[in-house]
């Protein structure tokens, strides 16, 4: 039985290797990258995110890594998020150039303890 997404009640994050094409989910991963675009474009903030065990991942690894596009319109910069920074995240994913993005997610930045390095 295919595995279903978690809604926000639940607060058990799916896997962004698990998420569906369409619909509402709650997730969180690790941000990969961030794209800053020129002051001529439109504002617009999108940070690549991929599984929380990505961090754990062989970087010599040819197999392709799970990922999410997380998309702020009308933001130029989203304190806290940059390369690095683990994310939990909710929104309505849908599939837009062959990757599952998530327009204005609502999110929270998840913090090591501080014995951690």
């Amino acid at each position: 039985m295919p595995e279903q997404a978690a809604t926000a009640g639940e607060r058990t994050p799916v896997p962004v290797s698990s998420l569906p094409e369409r619909g509402r989910v709650y997730s969180g991963g690790y941000v990969e990258s961030i794209t800053v675009l020129p002051a001529t474009d439109s504002p617009r903030f999108t940070a690549m995110v991929e599984d929380r065990e990505a961090a754990y991942r062989d970087p010599s690894s040819r197999k392709p890594r799970a990922r999410v596009r997380l998309i702020w319109l009308g933001q130029r910069r989203v304190p806290g998020v940059e390369a690095g920074t683990q994310l939990a995240f909710e929104g309505m994913v849908s599939t837009v150039g062959n990757y599952p993005t998530i327009y204005n997610p609502r999110y929270e930045i998840i913090g090591r303890p501080e014995n951690e390095t």
